[in-house]
């Protein structure tokens, strides 16, 4: 087992992390990982300078934090105790994802609220861009008592997650394949595209065609635009595909379909300029739902995970660190544009 001097010199090489605050987190992960327990004494000061090489006042200011922190007790003369083994009374919590877009927003409200004891949310956004995620892991990695991550979907992604505790970890949003057992949030993709296109595909073929917006290097999960091309080759649907809107481009007789939003506005400015009507003259169709498509237009259809669901659950594993390995189901809202 790991002695706490142990525990304190594997942050050592951490980027960022002071001499105290490595200290600080090395205690906190012995009590967690319970080398230590409520009522036991800690080292001294003068043991603390001889195993370690810290100064005096890096660890007076490392022992002060954790007494304010309500996890360890001074005693007079005698010296420093554990005082509770709940060290999440003031948890930090390393949010990792890739924008903020509106329903990263619902998750990240829902995730906070839902958490409902005191913690510090940092956020952090990668954008897609594995160079950010890697820099990002290499600055929060031992600083974090928890890190929920959504993944790039990247052949460097698995090595760089794997330098987080994964007893401290939480994967949400896409699953990426990883050594060891990890706990995870997710979506799916494929299965819950082509079953959400299947649904649509009667009011799909009273239109001349549909076009699909995919951008290659955009964070747009490949496995939907593999979804879509089996979907119109099966229904036999005639399609386009292009990189990106036009703007003044839409026409009558198509079903539009785009996850991207600011896309999605501007049909819709379009539409309305040329007075098209939504599910009669063009039909739109949408990713990922949020309040404003279910209010305008008379409704805008999507299909879409609930990431509200996902944060609860999210918050609940966070609180009570109980594995779990869930994929939340996507539905789809059929509304007026199509």
């Amino acid at each position: 087992m790991h002695n706490i001097y142990e525990l304190i010199r594997e942050l050592e090489n951490i980027q960022g992390l002071s001499k105290h605050e490595q200290l600080v987190q090395g205690i906190i992960n012995a009590i967690n990982d319970k080398v230590i327990q409520r009522g036991d004494m800690l080292p001294s000061v003068n043991n603390l300078i001889k195993e370690l090489g810290f100064a005096r006042e890096t660890i007076a200011k490392g022992y002060k934090e954790l007494v304010s922190r309500g996890i360890v007790e001074s005693k007079n003369r005698i010296g420093f105790y554990v005082a509770r083994e709940n060290t999440e009374h003031n948890l930090r919590i390393a949010l990792i994802i890739f924008a903020f877009d509106s329903f990263q927003e619902v998750l990240y409200k829902t995730f906070r609220d839902s958490l409902g004891t005191p913690a510090v949310i940092d956020i952090f956004f990668h954008h897609n861009n594995i160079d950010v995620l890697e820099s990002i892991i290499a600055n929060v990695r031992g600083k974090y008592g928890m890190y929920v991550v959504a993944p790039i979907p990247h052949k460097k992604t698995p090595e760089i997650l794997g330098a987080l505790p994964l007893n401290k970890f939480l994967m949400i949003d896409r699953y990426l394949k990883m050594d060891g057992d990890f706990s995870y949030i997710v979506q799916e993709f494929e299965k819950p595209t082509y079953t959400a296109f299947s649904q649509l595909a009667p009011a799909i073929r009273k239109f001349r065609g549909m076009v699909h917006y995919h951008r290659p290097a955009s964070d747009t999960p490949i496995e939907i635009l593999g979804a879509y091309k089996r979907f119109v080759k099966d229904f036999k649907i005639k399609s386009v595909i292009r990189t990106e809107y036009v703007p003044g481009s839409i026409e009558k007789g198509y079903v539009y379909f785009t996850i991207n939003n600011a896309e999605l506005w501007l049909m819709l400015k379009d539409a309305k300029a040329k007075g098209f009507r939504l599910g009669k003259d063009v039909g739109i169709l949408s990713h990922n739902d949020e309040v404003v498509k279910e209010i305008i237009f008379d409704g805008i259809t999507t299909y879409s995970t609930d990431f509200a669901v996902m944060a609860e659950k999210a918050a609940r594993f966070v609180l009570t660190r109980e594995k779990i390995q869930e994929v939340v189901p996507t539905v789809l809202l059929r509304r007026g544009s199509l």
